[in-house]
C-alpha cells in the first residue's frame, strides 16, 4: 500500500477543545503539537486521530517523553522530524489501540469451523495448502484463536497450514510471538482447548504450546506501506482496523487486500465496520463476513 502522498490536517490549531489543560501538565502540549501528532498519525499509519482522543495520546506519548527524558513536545516533535527512524517506531508503538481477546467475536470463528474450512478441505484435497492471514495481530489472541481451529479440524501434518500475524506495532507482536498469557486473558478459551494447546508459563501465566506455534508466523507490517507478501491468502482476518481509518485509506486498503486473495476467499472484518461504500470487490457473506469477487 501507498502512503498517502499528502500530509493531512485533522485539526485546526484554534479548535482542539481543552488544549490550554494540556499546557499545564507534566509535559506542555499545545494544539499546534496535537495537530502535527496527528498529521504525523496519519501519515504513517493512516490513523485519524479525533480530539476527543487528545487525552488518551497525550498519556501514551507523555510516558515516551518521560523515558526519553525530554521536556516537551516541542522537543520530541523536533526530534521526530529529524531522525524518524530513531523514535518513529516507538511512537507508532505508543499511539497504537490494541483490544484484543481470544475468541472475540466467536461467531468468525465458528464460521471458519463450519462453513470455511469444509469447503477448503474440498478445494484442496490435491494440494493441501491453506494460506490465511491475522492483519492485525496485536498481542497475538486473534491468530492463536486462527491456529486453534485450523490444528482441530486439520490434526497430523498431512496438510501445509500456514498463518501470518502481521501489526505495526513491534512490541506487542513480541509479546504475541512469545505466546504467553496471564491467567485471566485466556479465560475466554474453554477448559478442553486450553489443556491441549496451551501448557502452564508459571502460577501466573500460560504458553501456547509448540504444536500451536508451529504453524504461525509472525512479521511486523505497516498496512499504509508496501507490503512484502508473495502469494495469495484463501483467509483474511482485518478485524477492527478500518475504523481508525478515513474512506480513501479504507478504499485503498481493501483494493490491495482483494489482490492478495484467491478468488472466493473470505474476508473477517470488524463488529462495527462495514465494506459499504468502500469496496465492490465483495459480497456480504454474512455478519461482517465476505467473499472476494472474481477480478
Amino acid at each position: 500500500m501507498t502512503v498517502p502522498g499528502t500530509t493531512r490536517s485533522t485539526f485546526d490549531v484554534g479548535s482542539v477543545k481543552g488544549s490550554n489543560t494540556f499546557l499545564n501538565k507534566e509535559f506542555p502540549m499545545s494544539g499546534k503539537n496535537f495537530q502535527q501528532i496527528s498529521e504525523l498519525a496519519y501519515q504513517h499509519s493512516g490513523i485519524v486521530l479525533i480530539d476527543r482522543k487528545q487525552d488518551m495520546i497525550y498519556g501514551r506519548l507523555a510516558r515516551r517523553l518521560r523515558k526519553l527524558g525530554i521536556a516537551n513536545f516541542d522537543l520530541y516533535l523536533q526530534q521526530l522530524d529529524e531522525n524518524w527512524e530513531a523514535e518513529g517506531t516507538s511512537f507508532l508503538n505508543a499511539i497504537t489501540t490494541n483490544k484484543t481477546a481470544f475468541f472475540r467475536e466467536n461467531h468468525h470463528f465458528e464460521h471458519l469451523a463450519k462453513t470455511i474450512i469444509p469447503n477448503l478441505k474440498i478445494k484442496y484435497k490435491t494440494s493441501k495448502r491453506i494460506r490465511v492471514w491475522s492483519a492485525a495481530a496485536s498481542t497475538g489472541e486473534e491468530p492463536y484463536s486462527i491456529a486453534m481451529v485450523f490444528k482441530e479440524a486439520f490434526p497430523g501434518k498431512a496438510w501445509d497450514i500456514k498463518i501470518l500475524a502481521t501489526d505495526i506495532d513491534s512490541d506487542v507482536l513480541a509479546k504475541a510471538q512469545a505466546g504467553v498469557y496471564t491467567n485471566e486473558r485466556v479465560e475466554g478459551i474453554e477448559a478442553a482447548r486450553l489443556r491441549k494447546w496451551f501448557k502452564k508459563y508459571d502460577a501466573e501465566h500460560y504458553q501456547a504450546n509448540d504444536s500451536l506455534k508451529s504453524i504461525l508466523q509472525f512479521k511486523q507490517l505497516n498496512l499504509l506501506e508496501p507490503w512484502p507478501i508473495r502469494g495469495q491468502f484463501d483467509v483474511v482476518f482485518c478485524r477492527n482496523v478500518i475504523i481508525y481509518f478515513d474512506l480513501k485509506t479504507q478504499k485503498t486498503l481493501f483494493q490491495n487486500i482483494h489482490q492478495h486473495m484467491v478468488d472466493d476467499a473470505c474476508l473477517y472484518i470488524g463488529h462495527s465496520e462495514t465494506l459499504l461504500n468502500v469496496s465492490e470487490q465483495f459480497k456480504s457473506y454474512g455478519l461482517t463476513i465476505y467473499k472476494r469477487l472474481q477480478s
